[in-house]
Order: structure tokens, then C-alpha cells, then sequence
């Protein structure tokens, strides 16, 4: 391939209607709806008033004043970190084979989101553990998002930038795979950003509608990791640490009060 071929593709692909709607509108779409699902419950956190406290997911101050402003700046500079890696990398990610075409059945958007959803906890499972068990990942890299050890929801999304690029990186290899419709990757987006606030809401309330998710065990899986800083690697489906025997022993703990009460 010549160099003028290679700098028509070039114009071609940073012309093609796809680079906004796929990369820039997914980005835009997930940090809204963050922020936007975020919000509420970080403002609950803030006030922690008393008719909330007994559903708390541990009984500490969440202390949202301490690190809200810092965890703002890292949205807006890891976001802006993302969207420039995504820019770059257009020209490549324009051939996965994501697109725009006929809008699928509901169907597909069932089925495809739940495979998503077993995927990318199964990779983020290795992708976190891996950060606790190499000493150097876990001091300069994952350690940022430790820094918060009583979450509310907006640390769902405190992160050095390389891990927030690696896990936003993993969620998109299931559409990738399976050269999903561009509105199933909106849907997916989403769905992760529900994931992201749910786990760090910092409250189990028994009304949560997300109780109904198959084999997810609610915030107090996640909050589990940041309390003990062990176990539980998975991002949302405990399944995944009971099949490799990582389940964090403040949750082998609830595990076995609720056996012997049962």
C-alpha cells in the first residue's frame, strides 16, 4: 500500500459519519449517563441522612467531601485521555466491524448484552487481579482507586487513566467479537455505567431494582473489596470468584452468618 493510499484511507476514515456516532458518542454517552445516575446517590452519601444509614454497605463515614473534587478532575482528565486514544486508534477500530445497518430485534439486544455482561466480568476479573497480585500495578496504577476506601457512587469512576483506558478497552471487545449493531453498543455503555454506580453506592437497599439481575449479589460484593482490599475481583457477578475460590473473606464471612441463620 502506498503512502497516498494510506492517507486516503486516513481522510476517509476520520470523514466517515461512524467516527462521531461510534467512538465520540460512546464516550459522551457513558460519562453522562454516569453522572447522571452518579449524582443522586452521591448527594444521599454526602448527607448520609439517618433513615438511610442502616442499609449502609459498611458502617463508616463516606467522606464524599475528602475526595469529590479530586475524583472530578480524574473523570475529566481520564475521559479526556480516552477520547484522544480512541481518535488516534479510529482508523483501526473503523474495521471491527461495528455498525450502523438495520436495527436488530429485541431480542438480539438480550441476548448480546448478557453475553457482554459474562465476558467482560470474566476478563475484568483477570484484569484486577492482576493489579492486586503484581506489586507494581497495584502501587501506581490500581492503588488510585483504592485511594477510596468507604465509596460512594461518583468513585465509580476514580481511576488512574491506563486502568480506566484497559477496563473501557475490555468492555468493547464483546461487540467487537461479534460485530454488534451501533445501538447494542449504546445499550452496552450503559449498562456498564449502571454497573459502575451500582457497585459503589455505598447502601444495599432491599428495593433495589438491580436485586433482580441473575447472580448478582448487589453493592455489597464490590464494597467488600474496598473494605478488606481482597477478593472479589469481579466487577459485578460474584459467580466469577466463587468458580476461582477469590471471594473476599468479609464475604465469606456474610456467607456463612446467613448459612447459620438460615
Amino acid at each position: 500500500m502506498s503512502l497516498e493510499d494510506v492517507t486516503q484511507y486516513l481522510v476517509t476514515a476520520y470523514q466517515d459519519p461512524l467516527f462521531f456516532d461510534f467512538p465520540l458518542f460512546t464516550v459522551f454517552l457513558g460519562i453522562t449517563t454516569f453522572l447522571l445516575l452518579a449524582t443522586p446517590w452521591t448527594v444521599l452519601a454526602w448527607f448520609d441522612p439517618e433513615w438511610a444509614k442502616p442499609y449502609k454497605t459498611q458502617n463508616k463515614a463516606f467522606n464524599v467531601q475528602g475526595y469529590l473534587g479530586k475524583n472530578l478532575f480524574l473523570i475529566c482528565k481520564n475521559t479526556t485521555i480516552l477520547l484522544l486514544f480512541l481518535v488516534l486508534s479510529w482508523p483501526i477500530i473503523r474495521l471491527a466491524g461495528i455498525h450502523n445497518g438495520e436495527i436488530p430485534h429485541w431480542s438480539t439486544f438480550v441476548w448480546q448484552l448478557a453475553f457482554f455482561m459474562f465476558l467482560d466480568d470474566f476478563l475484568y476479573y483477570w484484569l484486577h487481579r492482576t493489579m492486586h497480585e503484581n506489586k507494581w500495578l497495584l502501587k501506581h496504577v490500581h492503588s488510585v482507586h483504592h485511594h477510596v476506601r468507604n465509596p460512594s457512587a461518583i468513585a465509580g469512576n476514580y481511576f488512574h487513566w491506563a486502568e480506566l483506558s484497559l477496563t473501557a478497552g475490555l468492555a468493547m471487545i464483546g461487540p467487537i467479537l461479534l460485530e454488534s449493531h451501533l445501538y447494542v453498543v449504546y445499550a452496552w455503555y450503559i449498562w456498564r455505567q449502571v454497573e459502575a454506580v451500582d457497585g459503589h453506592t455505598g447502601y444495599d437497599f432491599p428495593w433495589n431494582p438491580m436485586r433482580f439481575v441473575p447472580f448478582y449479589h448487589g453493592p455489597a460484593f464490590h464494597d467488600a473489596h474496598h473494605e478488606t482490599f481482597k477478593g472479589n475481583y469481579a466487577g459485578f457477578l460474584p459467580v466469577v470468584d466463587r468458580w476461582f475460590k477469590t471471594q473476599s473473606p468479609l464475604t465469606q464471612k456474610q456467607k456463612t452468618a446467613s448459612a447459620k441463620l438460615s
